[in-house]
């Protein structure tokens, strides 16, 4: 199947997948931007997902796509240093006029950094709220309880800082991420492939910002839901 066996195909089911995520990365921070205003109705969110069967049958397409998105990221990396072999750096040097950027050379890394907060996030949250409720666990707040959870996570400074240099490396990975999915679809052309970038950039930009106006907000004890 060529989607698995050509470097098209792989990077083909990167884009999508990354774009898949990136969608949900969006519902993520709006759903977070509602505890800033009401922890009462961010909580109602938490409870109308929850355990509930569509929830759970979402998570697991969540967990699908990304550890599609991870496996074909380090196969495409060693595809890559294999062709280019002693002389990868020299390329990397060369492409685009000499300008290439930072995050395009280190996207494994900013990705290994993304997978390290992914599993923390996962430990705090997912862990004592949904595989809670699911296996009946004994937890600290209710499971149900997600406005009560961020309150705890993000009043302790060290997850706070954590937390935003993980919404840094993943800002750094979809910055580049997003128009090259856009290039590797076939979307963006030379006249497009600018604006995509500058849309990316201020798409991306917004969505981090999303995410760390919340941890501050909570980290300072001062969102419009904690007054």
């Amino acid at each position: 199947m060529w989607l698995i066996n050509s470097s098209i195909g792989r990077k083909v089911v990167m884009s999508v997948t990354g774009i898949a995520l990136i969608l949900f990365l969006t519902f993520h921070c709006c759903m977070n931007l509602v505890a800033f205003f009401s922890g009462e109705g961010y909580n109602m969110i938490c409870e109308f997902l929850g355990a509930n069967w569509y929830a759970v049958v979402a998570t697991l397409g969540l967990a699908a796509l990304a550890v599609i998105h991870i496996v074909f990221a380090f196969i495409l990396t060693a595809q890559n240093r294999k062709a280019r072999g002693d002389n990868r750096y020299e390329v990397a040097t060369t492409v685009n006029s000499g300008k290439v950027e930072w995050a395009s050379k280190n996207m494994l890394v900013l990705g290994l950094i993304i997978l390290i907060g992914l599993l923390l996030h996962l430990k705090d949250f997912w862990y004592n709220m949904m595989f809670a409720e699911i296996v009946g666990m004994q937890t600290a707040l209710s499971p149900t309880d997600g406005f009560g959870w961020i309150k705890e996570t993000f009043a302790n400074p060290v997850f706070a800082v954590l937390y935003l240099i993980w919404f840094v490396a993943i800002w750094f990975h979809l910055a580049h991420g997003f128009w090259s999915a856009m290039q590797t679809l076939g979307i963006s052309g030379k006249v497009w492939h600018k604006r995509w970038n500058c849309i990316g950039l201020i798409y991306v930009t917004l969505l981090m910002l999303g995410f760390a106006v919340v941890v501050l907000a909570f980290a300072f004890k001062c969102a419009p839901s904690l007054c």
